[in-house]
């Protein structure tokens, strides 16, 4: 009985029950974990790959959200070089008003004024430190806050705020910007507490050619 409470109470604490945490596989890292990522891992399994922590990263997506919702919609930049990611960062862009650019990132992008496409953000999200580093790079130089999805095998430096995550799975991505995206409009205010966004967590996926 007090097992069953426990329980009942730790899927009331989190944003998600645990099981479709897992079931998205938020939390599977890499072989590799970074003195960076060590907070956030919870264990190695038997085939040497790093599981991150889902209670980390559910904390994470909830500060991230808030801190995100203090900015001015317009001036959120978000950048997503891997194909995965295209999707889902594109659908959370559009419904909380950021700018997205997925895809390659042009170099000038937040340094160079006389680039057409130079943007003056006063945040950035980043799917991964390492693919999207060169958006980090400028960031950093321009003193842009940097908020990333970070992997177990990402060095972290110069990223403001860690969020704790399987940035390469298709399903894993879909899901944290999901929750990103409804956990930010209810800080805005614009959902109710216990609303729900009108969209799916298949809304954010990126779609397989064989699907």
């Amino acid at each position: 009985m007090s097992e069953d409470i426990d329980k009942k109470t730790e899927e009331e604490v989190l944003l998600i029950p645990r099981d479709i945490y897992l079931v998205s596989g938020i939390h599977i890292g890499t072989s590799v974990c970074t003195k960076f990522m060590e907070p956030f891992k919870y264990r190695v399994r038997n085939d040497g790959i790093y599981v991150l922590d889902v209670n980390a990263t559910d904390e994470r997506i909830r500060i991230a959200a808030k801190f995100l919702s203090r900015f001015e919609p317009s001036k959120v930049a978000v950048f997503a070089t891997r194909q995965y990611a295209s999707v889902p960062s594109t659908k959370m862009a559009r419904m909380a008003g950021f700018k997205v650019i997925p895809g390659r990132f042009i170099p000038g992008t937040l340094t160079n004024p006389s680039y057409e496409g130079y943007i003056e953000p006063d945040v950035v999200m980043l799917t991964d430190p390492r693919a999207d580093r060169q958006a980090l790079t400028e960031a950093s130089s321009m003193g842009i806050p940097v908020v990333a999805l970070c992997d177990t095998d990402n060095v972290t430096n110069n990223v403001d705020l860690i969020i704790p995550v399987n940035n390469k799975g298709r399903k894993s991505l879909a899901q944290v910007y999901f929750l990103l995206t409804r956990e930010i409009l209810r800080a805005r205010g614009e959902l109710g507490e216990t609303e729900e966004l009108p969209a799916t967590v298949e809304d954010f996926s990126f779609k397989l050619l064989r699907e």
